[in-house]
């Protein structure tokens, strides 16, 4: 198979970003649309959670442990700093009002000084490890552009097409750009080109976030088991960041995917619930102030795995989305085998037949 000289990649989110580097270190030209900006959307306001086994037992576990490799390799490849760094992870149970009964069941670490409970440790620098994901996603892009890639801020409507070959795509001004291969990219927004590529159905999984001024807090992720006054169970991750910054996420919302990350709206008091649960398990979190409020859509699919590999019927076009909660953790393997894929037609890496979006049913 002749690679492919120039390779549009619709999305500047992180798989996007992952694949538009691993395709210019093979020296391919490439062109990332993008219609908002670099990570403007789950990319820029996810935890950054890396776990190397979680997903063992499933499809994602090849996947994930490929892709944990690969970030301790990209760390020191980048030659940027995005916050990468080892951790040790936790789960708390903890409660709005009231305390846990029993005390911690395993060692607790200091700061940990609220009303929660240690439950478990569930990994430890070995098996878990973060970044800070809109600054991976810049750098990964960066590096990009560092060896021939351009980005440009454009809607892609359609991929043009050439005797049912690719041949670039068209955006919202009417412009076709030309390529020899297409990657979609655009997280749940692929699914509004799904109707017209034969792809499944692609869905935005929306869940809410606040960021906390907190220095100096220790290299420790926490996923906690929590309840509200009014009996709500929840589940909200804290992750600290190196750079002075603790994140939280949890409360997920039916809200309908909004035509662009734009519109994507942020409701204050979800968010509050969240602060609340970070200052149940420490005084320190209880005392931060919030710096940011943020509401995201993860992509999903309708069995749970990520659509991965070829367009079915439509040569030289290809898809990579639907990661859900573990985009982050996948974008390098699924850049780096999907590279592979669209240069040399198989991926080494790992094998893709448990992502191909033939598996579903396309979408009507």
């Amino acid at each position: 198979m002749t690679p492919p000289r120039h390779v549009i990649v619709c999305g500047a989110g992180v798989v996007g970003a992952s694949i538009a580097y691993f395709l210019a270190r093979r020296g391919i030209a490439v062109t990332v649309l993008e219609r908002s900006g670099v990570a403007c959307a789950a990319s820029g306001k996810s935890g950054g959670f890396l776990a190397l086994d979680w997903c063992d037992g499933s499809p994602l576990g090849p996947l994930a442990r490929a892709s944990f490799a690969l970030h301790a390799e990209l760390a020191k490849e980048l030659g940027a700093d995005y916050g990468y760094r080892r951790m040790d992870t936790f789960m708390l149970a903890a409660r709005e009002t009231g305390t846990v009964a029993g005390g911690h069941r395993v060692a607790a670490p200091r700061w940990l000084d609220g009303a929660g409970v240690v439950t478990a440790a569930l990994g430890s620098t070995e098996t878990t490890a973060q970044v800070t994901p809109a600054r991976f996603t810049g750098a990964l892009l960066d590096a990009a552009r560092a060896r021939g890639a351009t980005l440009r801020i454009a809607l892609v409507e359609d991929v043009a097409r050439r005797d049912a070959t690719a041949s670039g795509v068209v955006t919202a001004e009417g412009e076709t750009v030309q390529g020899d291969a297409v990657v979609l990219a655009m997280g749940p927004w692929t699914g509004r080109l799904a109707g017209r590529l034969r792809l499944p159905g692609i869905y935005g999984l929306k869940g809410y976030s606040v960021t906390l001024a907190a220095p100096d807090v220790p290299a420790h992720a926490l996923f906690v088991d929590y309840r509200t006054a009014d009996g709500r169970a929840l589940e909200p991750e804290i992750f600290p960041r190196p750079e002075g910054e603790v994140y939280v996420c949890g409360m997920a919302d039916p809200a309908p995917l909004p035509e662009s990350p734009e519109l994507v709206e942020v409701n204050d008091g979800s968010c509050a619930v969240l602060a609340r649960a970070a200052g149940r398990v420490s005084t320190t979190l209880a005392d931060a102030r919030i710096v940011r409020r943020q509401a995201c859509y993860r992509p999903v699919t309708d069995d749970g795995l990520p659509l991965i590999g070829r367009v079915p019927g439509l040569r030289g076009a290809y898809v990579a989305t639907g990661h859900g909660p573990w985009g982050i953790l996948n974008a390098p393997a699924t850049g780096l085998a999907m590279a592979e894929l669209v240069a040399e037609d198989a991926p080494s890496l790992v094998d893709l037949r448990a992502f191909d979006p033939a598996r579903l049913r396309a979408a009507r």
